[in-house]
């Protein structure tokens, strides 16, 4: 997935990654697609403005429609970094102090601006997400999963035990464990003192960092306030081979 000239957007062709049920995933970076992308950003964020930035234009977008209508319900982006050399070029890098990974060999997968539509709720749209990564992890021989992972809203008492059960489960290991960089930051892992109710913690954390955990992954000891977004976010981190074989065997089930 190299970054794309003018002419690949140009001729760009619409590259099924697979369909499964109601549901086809499309691997793009066609214009008209990324702006349908921006448009559900904007929408699922509720912003005013539309929401676009400077890495819009060197990621891979994926867009998720319901193959009947051909709405489109959940996207996100991609870039791919052949190691942790150039991570500190990352979305992810401008909140976050990275150095530690730089360290990282082999090729790296950045996964930015999620978001799945307000009105649908059918849980086998993530299915379908999770599967279109599986087909290019596979074909780019990635080693390392990441990105920011956001909570609605930046009151941090309305997440307290999704923070307490992340600091006493799930932070990074100390060899990849992202450093302070942002001004606005909540520094769970140091300060929360909180013995985290765990029904509560799953049923407020959100659905994709809920599937990052259950697959072996982790994250920072902090979370970044976000005001122009209005969300909280943590970095996540998912190395490729710590994901259970029984999940493997799950995700491709639904590839196959």
């Amino acid at each position: 997935m190299t970054q794309p000239t003018s002419d690949d957007i140009a001729n760009c062709p619409l590259e099924t990654l697979l369909q499964k049920g109601k549901y086809r995933a499309r691997l793009t970076w066609a214009l008209d697609d990324v702006l349908a992308a921006q448009k559900l950003r904007t929408h699922s964020f509720s912003m005013t403005a539309l929401d676009r930035d400077r890495f819009d234009e060197h990621c891979q977008h994926v867009l998720i429609e319901d193959v009947q209508s051909r709405r489109l319900v959940c996207c996100f982006r991609l870039c791919v970094y052949p190691d942790g050399a150039d991570v500190s070029q990352s979305y992810s890098a401008q909140y976050y102090d990275l150095e530690a990974l730089a360290a990282f060999k082999g090729p790296m997968l950045e996964i930015g601006r999620f978001c799945i539509h307000k009105d649908w709720s059918d849980p086998d749209i993530l299915r379908v997400a999770w599967a279109a990564l599986t087909v290019l992890v596979d074909r780019e021989n990635i080693k390392m999963l990441f990105g920011c992972t956001s909570f609605a809203g930046t009151e941090t008492k309305t997440y307290l035990d999704v923070f307490a059960m992340l600091k006493h489960r799930y932070v990074a290991p100390k060899c990849w464990l992202p450093k302070i960089k942002s001004p606005d930051v909540y520094e769970y892992g140091a300060r929360l003192r909180h013995k985290p109710d765990m029904r509560k913690a799953m049923l407020r954390m959100p659905a994709l960092l809920r599937t990052y955990l259950m697959m072996g992954g982790w994250v920072s000891d902090h979370a970044v306030v976000d005001r122009q977004l209005n969300t909280l976010h943590v970095f996540t981190g998912l190395e490729v081979e710590a994901i259970p074989a029984t999940r493997k065997r799950l995700l491709r089930a639904v590839v196959g």
